[in-house]
């Protein structure tokens, strides 16, 4: 079980790190084009949450790619199952059960659904955040 909460643990603050700097790039450049003056206002918003909103979704893609990483190096899901669908399922908590973990590392899932869930989370707080300091100008 210590394995496999260290593995969990190891790939989620790989995935924190990587939503941070994605985070933090998205909420700067919303902030520098929200102070530029525009004459299209509601042009500019919805350019700026469509770039937001597929920078987020290129971050979560790019989390999944890491825990599919994790389960191809320590073998946690039954030979031939797509690692990629697998972590995918997994992240976003969709659960189909199609595909379950090998015993020995059975709290990946949970653990990867844990992670995705608390960055769906963040990225639904960013979203708002430029959505409102993009609308204040």
């Amino acid at each position: 079980m210590l394995n496999q909460l260290l593995v969990g643990g190891a790939v989620s603050v790989c995935n924190i790190t990587i939503h941070a700097f994605v985070m933090t790039m998205v909420v700067r450049v919303a902030q520098a084009t929200a102070m530029k003056p525009i004459r299209r206002p509601s042009s500019r918003l919805a350019g700026v949450m469509i770039v937001t909103v597929l920078l987020l979704m290129a971050a979560h893609t790019s989390e999944v790619m890491v825990w599919a990483l994790a389960y191809l190096i320590v073998n946690a899901a039954p030979v031939g199952t797509n690692l990629v669908y697998f972590a995918f399922v997994n992240y976003t908590t969709l659960g189909y059960g199609d595909v379950v973990p090998v015993q020995d590392w059975q709290l990946l899932g949970p653990m990867t659904a844990m992670n995705g869930v608390l960055l769906f989370g963040w990225s639904t707080a960013v979203i708002f955040e430029v959505l409102r300091r993009t609308m204040v100008r």
